[in-house]
């Protein structure tokens, strides 16, 4: 049964009830080179030069074009920007990259995000797209602006027809970081504000397949995302294709959307099953693995959670992440494992924050 939910000027179409040393050093190096080469400033990023006719690449900045920006809600839009089709690498054209399947291999299974420079004050921010380029060359963000944000705030000045600069693709999550761990059992997406992009861009492509995925593989997936109000949820174009992937493939795939709160003058979500009021809690990720409880035959399990093979992804504001998984590291590295999943007894094998 389809609920349709009704917020501000919102609509939401949702189909379901979106109800040893050694290791640790190695992760630990990897976290930090990663960090650093994302995060960090580089002096070949900023002397980067600007290229119209070579391939979208991280050495050099490639020009794109705005073709339009969409309000979705107080402080975010969806912003297309287009490249020259000759320009994109064929590893980052969504039409012509291989389906991602359960036996795609590990190294394949990619999360990506670009570089997008702010021009006026020389400045560059990674983003990620909704999904990699289309074959026209256009590619999608949902941008988010905060007050003491440059780059967010320098995008949502922009206008159909201007000129920015990307720089990219970048991998920003690889599968293959846990490869020796085997397939894991479950993987629990959590996100917060814009925070659900690379979990949008991945579920994406793993069921927009025309290839049927049940019977492949045995890996269960869930997201567990939360915005502070029903304003601030992702937009109809984000969640509504996540809705039907949750309706389509209910035997390894669900979600669940929470919002914090509803100010006066929002509609109740009282009676609706399609949000859930209140933070991510233990409560919600102990669900999210106490499989038995949610009433599916492949959720019925004598397995412990704790004896499965469990993967957390963690995206969202820095506040979000503290309480779930605990702060970064130093200089952005992953750190301990702290929060809500520390106190649940998971390792930094089992958690990785974006």
């Amino acid at each position: 049964m389809q609920a349709i939910l009704r917020l501000g000027c919102r609509h939401y179409s949702l189909t379901s009830r979106i109800p040893h040393y050694t290791a640790i050093s190695l992760l630990a190096a990897f976290a930090c080179a990663t960090s650093a080469y994302l995060f960090l400033p580089s002096a070949p990023s900023r002397a980067a030069p600007t290229s119209a006719t070579e391939t979208l690449s991280p050495q050099h900045f490639t020009p794109s074009t705005v073709l339009s920006t969409e309000d979705t809600g107080p402080d975010t839009k969806i912003i297309t920007l287009r490249i020259k089709p000759a320009l994109v690498p064929s590893h980052f054209i969504r039409e012509t990259t291989a389906p991602l399947t359960p036996n795609t291999p590990a190294a394949d299974r990619r999360i990506y995000s670009i570089f997008i420079k702010d021009s006026d004050i020389q400045v560059e921010r990674a983003y990620t797209p909704l999904q990699c380029a289309d074959k026209e060359g256009k590619i999608q963000f949902w941008v988010k602006k905060y007050e003491h944000g440059e780059v967010g705030r320098w995008l949502h000045e922009k206008k159909a027809g201007d000129v920015i600069e990307l720089r990219g693709p970048i991998r920003t999550w690889d599968w293959s970081w846990r490869d020796c761990e085997g397939e894991w059992d479950d993987v629990v997406m959590i996100s917060g504000g814009t925070g659900i992009t690379p979990f949008y861009q991945f579920l994406h492509s793993l069921f927009s397949s025309p290839a049927s995925l049940k019977g492949h593989g045995r890996t269960r997936y869930t997201l567990l995302h939360a915005s502070r109000t029903p304003m601030d949820l992702p937009p109809p174009s984000i969640l509504d294709p996540l809705a039907k992937f949750a309706s389509e493939y209910s035997d390894i795939f669900r979600m669940r959307v929470f919002v914090d709160l509803v100010p006066g003058g929002c509609p109740s979500i009282a009676g609706n099953n399609a949000l859930e009021l209140g933070r991510i809690g233990k409560d919600a990720i102990s669900q999210s693995l106490e499989l038995k409880q949610m009433g599916r035959w492949w959720w019925q399990t004598n397995t412990k959670a704790q004896q499965k093979k469990v993967l957390f992804l963690v995206c969202g504001p820095e506040s979000m992440i503290n309480a779930i998984a605990g702060p970064y590291g130093r200089n952005l590295s992953q750190g301990l494992v702290g929060g809500i999943l520390g106190d649940m007894g998971y390792t930094p094998k089992n958690v990785w924050k974006f």
